[in-house]
């Protein structure tokens, strides 16, 4: 049966990446992985995984309820098979289903619990050290993909 691991990473919408990038960097002693300043986003890594925390520039006019966190992301047991058992019993349970995103790195389902809260869950397709590497170097956010028995977004 198709279980969640762990909390895979939080990311946070903030005013000033850069100012947020300094901030992990130098106070929690996190490794810039990417910063793109022109798109507004960076990703920060504790050393054993692609990154822990990301970083987004809040789009609009950054008041109170629009910084925080953004998304939970929830790593599972297994691939993309796996992630297709838990996307449907999402869709069984009547979650409302935002994306199915392909980040090179992983693949990931993101939804909406009950009271709106965004989540996510994916799996790797790559050891964290090559998710490193691709994720310090790919342009972009990454596109969307199907399952072959679920549908787009089911």
């Amino acid at each position: 049966m198709a279980a969640i691991n762990r909390v895979g990473h939080v990311v946070l919408y903030v005013s000033d990446v850069g100012a947020a990038v300094d901030f992990y960097r130098d106070a929690l002693g996190m490794e810039t992985v990417r910063y793109d300043d022109e798109r507004g986003m960076a990703f920060m890594s504790f050393g054993a995984q692609h990154h822990d925390i990301g970083l987004f520039r809040v789009r609009g006019e950054a008041t109170r309820g629009s910084l925080g966190l953004a998304h939970v992301a929830l790593v599972i047991d297994g691939g993309l098979k796996e992630l297709e058992e838990l996307h449907g019993r999402l869709v069984s349970c009547g979650a409302k289903i935002k994306s199915l995103t392909d980040h090179g790195m992983t693949k990931s389902v993101y939804f909406e619990d009950p009271d709106g809260n965004r989540l996510e869950i994916y799996c790797d397709t790559m050891s964290q050290e090559e998710g490193k590497r691709f994720l310090g170097s790919r342009p972009g956010r990454g596109g969307e993909f199907t399952f072959e028995k679920a549908g787009a977004t089911g």
